[in-house]
């Protein structure tokens, strides 16, 4: 197995746009966006941790295990997103 070198000028632009990502967060916070408010802020932070787990943990440059593991645990998550997104939605419908 292999190393790869990263130069540092890719985790300071990363790093940068994690910070610029973090800025824009905290200024769609005070927009009035509606219901779309909570879409755009879970994309934003979905992109951060997309950033964050390609580069900073090196998931870029890993084996097809590493790949397995990330899709199983975000295979995980979505189905237990889904399982609350189910419950959240069928409430009304036991009201009397």
């Amino acid at each position: 197995m292999h190393d790869h070198v990263t130069p540092k000028r890719t985790y300071l632009v990363i790093g940068t746009a994690l910070l610029m990502l973090t800025l824009i967060t905290y200024q769609i916070a005070f927009i009035n966006l509606g219901p779309w408010s909570t879409v755009v802020a879970l994309g934003i932070a979905t992109s951060k941790a997309l950033l964050i787990v390609l580069f900073f943990m090196h998931a870029r440059y890993s084996s097809g295990l590493t790949w397995l593991v990330i899709v199983a645990a975000v295979a995980w998550l979505a189905l237990l997103v889904a399982g609350t997104m189910d419950d959240f939605v069928t409430r009304s419908w036991l009201r009397p």
